[in-house]
């Protein structure tokens, strides 16, 4: 006598419904497409980002989402992000930290507040965000943390210069490392994701075609990202999908650092 099978629905496993993710720079960019992507797969999306304007109209776009705004230089502000989300929507069970800062400039113009924004945003803002969401996490029975580094953590940048940016997306890997292996057998992952070249603000001044010649011709893949292809990355490791990975990092570049 044969049996069948139960069936599978192998895309189940990407959902988040019932959990709550707060996503840094939800103002714009990819943090208003990553809130998007969490959305839609049904979680309870909180946006912090300084321009609490445009994170309003998200959250009219979104429904049951949440504002918060926040300004990540401000350990007070990123202590109250928490506080909030716990009193408004409850634990926050995915965190994607996506805020982050960067500017076209040669090392010896680049300035000393330049560097220390860059690392406060960058790498402290990450730190503290997942320290103070770590034990919530912990006593809902676990989360995913998600850094959205750059591949630009990986190798450096030049022609586009920017020292500080490389420096602090490289801190963000290792620092994933390290609270992966801190905090793996309290079931909290922590992972990073590393876009390559995608629309954003940053890349706004890439819109010329000297820009796109020069993404053509040295992207294995001879162009820019679309938003959506990092929606499959995120979903991955912000969901139980990758339930099995830990400090880890996931490269969706067109092949930028494979050469």
């Amino acid at each position: 006598m044969s049996s069948t099978p139960p069936s599978l629905d192998p895309l189940s496993i990407f959902r988040l419904d019932g959990r709550v993710a707060i996503v840094t720079g939800a103002s714009s960019g990819l943090g208003v497409h990553f809130a998007r992507v969490l959305h839609a797969v049904g979680a309870t999306v909180v946006l912090a980002a300084r321009r609490v304007d445009r994170l309003q109209s998200l959250v009219d776009e979104l429904p049951g989402s949440i504002a918060i705004a926040t300004d990540l230089q401000e350990a007070a502000d990123r202590e109250r992000l928490v506080k909030e989300t716990i009193e408004r929507a409850g634990v926050p069970r995915v965190l994607v930290n996506n805020a982050g800062v960067g500017h076209k400039v040669a090392v010896e113009d680049e300035d000393l507040e330049t560097f220390r924004t860059a690392m406060e945003v960058n790498v402290t803002a990450i730190w503290h965000l997942s320290k103070l969401c770590a034990p919530h996490m912990r006593e809902a029975g676990g989360g995913s943390i998600v850094n959205v580094a750059s591949m630009f953590g990986i190798v450096g940048a030049s022609p586009v210069k920017q020292a500080h940016y490389c420096a602090s997306k490289g801190a963000v890997l290792n620092l994933t490392r390290e609270l992966g292996l801190q905090w793996a057998r309290r079931n909290i992952r922590v992972n990073s994701l590393c876009p390559g070249w995608f629309p954003s603000e940053m890349t706004e001044a890439m819109n010329d075609e000297a820009s796109m010649n020069f993404l053509r011709q040295n992207s294995p893949i001879p162009r820019m990202g679309e938003l959506s292809e990092l929606d499959g990355a995120l979903l991955l490791l912000a969901s139980d999908a990758s339930t099995f990975m830990t400090g880890q990092e996931v490269v969706v570049d067109g092949g930028w650092t494979a050469r």
